[in-house]
């Protein structure tokens, strides 16, 4: 028997079970819920507003927004979040101590976040649907665009969150610095709206983060043709769209096996204890 597809093979089945078990946990269940009603609150307050200057729904303008940032904070926030506290918790030194282990370890962790990704995503579109006047004329391609742009979105952002959650000290670090580097980027992203009227320099560094173009793919997936006259260079740009964000796939993919494994090597009982103990003292 190959250890690796095995490893997957457990992976796959590990991260389906804890996905059921998380919709049977009150504390992930109300996570889950809150923050997605949130963006649905959102869409419900701004469905009679128009943007300004234009007849496009203030809603239909900033779903797109919205569907790019449940990708970032799942697969960026969501990984280094769940990665910290299983390192801290011992959950990783037990997948290193068997063959293949981190393999499937981060197969079940890749599957568990992509579910509730979906899930989020189902129920955004569910109500940008009834909610937001324009979503409906996307139609099947539009919507099948944005499940594409998810699952890409995803693809480079996990990688990136396992290894920067696998390097943290601690939860509380972990989370603090993912919120600090997202909340950052979000602000020059233009994953909300156009960044053709920020400055020049300031695009230049949004463009090379995957946050800009998840917004872009978003818009361009919902929103009419028209609209990209206000996007750089007047146009969607589909092409380098398709070609950073799996460019960031495969970077993070390529990237993260051997940090992980380059940590999991120098992961010890001594080392989780000392961290157990700082976190008492915080605590205490």
């Amino acid at each position: 028997m190959n250890p690796a597809p095995h490893a997957a093979r457990l992976g796959l089945a590990r991260g389906w079970i804890e996905f059921k078990h998380s919709l049977t946990n009150p504390q992930d269940v109300t996570f889950n819920v809150v923050s997605t009603a949130i963006f649905v609150a959102v869409l419900y307050f701004q469905r009679d507003a128009t943007a300004p200057g234009s007849t496009i729904p203030l809603a239909m303008i900033t779903m797109p927004g919205i569907l790019g940032m449940l990708a970032t904070f799942n697969g960026l926030i969501g990984t280094i979040g769940a990665m910290s506290v299983e390192r801290e918790d011992g959950t990783l030194l037990r997948a290193k101590a068997v063959p293949q282990g981190m393999l499937g370890y981060l197969v079940g962790r890749i599957v568990l976040l992509t579910l509730q990704a979906m899930g989020s995503l189902v129920i955004m579109v569910v109500a940008g649907l009834i909610l937001v006047p324009g979503v409906a004329d996307a139609g099947i391609g539009g919507l099948l665009a944005v499940i594409g742009l998810t699952l890409l979105g995803l693809a480079a952002t996990m990688p990136l969150g396992a290894v920067i959650g696998s390097l943290v000290n601690s939860p509380q670090a972990g989370t603090g610095l993912s919120m600090l580097a997202v909340g950052g980027l979000t602000a020059i992203s233009g994953i909300f709206y156009p960044i053709s009227a920020l400055a020049g320099w300031v695009q230049v560094i949004a463009q090379v983060f995957p946050l800009y173009w998840l917004g872009l793919g978003m818009r361009s997936a919902l929103l009419p043709d028209s609209s990209a006259a206000l996007e750089i260079g007047g146009s969607w740009r589909p092409v380098e769209m398709l070609l950073v964000l799996v460019a960031w796939a495969v970077a993070s993919l390529l990237l993260a096996p051997p940090i992980l494994r380059r940590m999991a090597r120098r992961e010890s009982g001594a080392a989780m204890q000392q961290r157990r103990d700082r976190a008492m003292q915080r605590v205490g």
